[in-house]
């Protein structure tokens, strides 16, 4: 083969590498441009899913505040809503019916007032969002050493007042009630904390938004 010959094949072979690679290399940068935008896309489409959860929570966080303001009053502190009804259960008691007449009804007219928010609630958001009821106990820093059995009993007499006396069941699809006794413990005691102050011998109803799954 003559040697123009050769150098004119070298070149044309050179020329065909080379455009194959142009060729790959555009194939590769549109397939990069394709799965960069899908990302991209991914990426917004999922800030915007968590940005309308947020917005969703804070929604359903900011319902409760409907609540009736005349029974329940928002702590703070603790990050709920708590039961502002001044009940003092006699030493050792943990019955109802050792509460006075006025009071129980007062009691009553919470319960109603928990059982118009849920169906609200329920209306509004549907079964995803759900709430917690906490029915707790609370027993006086006296020593007695049957304190959070007598807490848990006080919490169990309200909320069988609501349930069987009053035909109240605040239980749903979007409501878990949990009855509870703290005992001489938990957060939110009146002070001084000492067997002198029967303040402590009462219970109280806390509300805290659950809000689940989000769709």
């Amino acid at each position: 083969m003559a040697k123009g010959n050769k150098k004119s094949l070298f070149w044309t072979s050179y020329s065909d590498l080379m455009t194959s690679l142009f060729f790959t290399l555009l194939v590769l940068f549109v397939v990069a441009i394709i799965a960069m935008g899908r990302a991209l896309k991914k990426a917004n489409d999922l800030q915007i899913a968590t940005q309308a959860e947020i917005d969703k929570i804070h929604n359903i966080e900011n319902s409760i505040q409907n609540i009736d303001s005349k029974w329940f009053e928002y702590n703070e502190l603790h990050k709920k809503h708590v039961l502002k009804i001044d009940v003092s259960l006699p030493i050792g008691q943990s019955e109802i019916t050792h509460i006075p007449l006025e009071k129980r009804e007062e009691l009553y007219s919470a319960g109603l007032a928990i059982d118009q928010f849920l169906r609200h609630a329920e209306e509004e958001y549907g079964e995803s969002v759900k709430y917690l009821l906490i029915i707790e106990g609370q027993a006086s820093n006296d020593g007695f050493t049957g304190n959070f059995d007598l807490s848990y009993q006080r919490a169990l007499s309200l909320y069988r007042y609501f349930q069987i006396n009053r035909h109240l069941d605040l239980k749903r699809q979007n409501c878990e009630v949990l009855v509870c006794g703290s005992g001489t413990e938990g957060a939110l005691r009146a002070y001084p904390d000492n067997a002198s102050n029967t303040k402590n011998q009462r219970f109280l109803i806390h509300i805290l938004p659950k809000p689940g799954v989000i769709n």
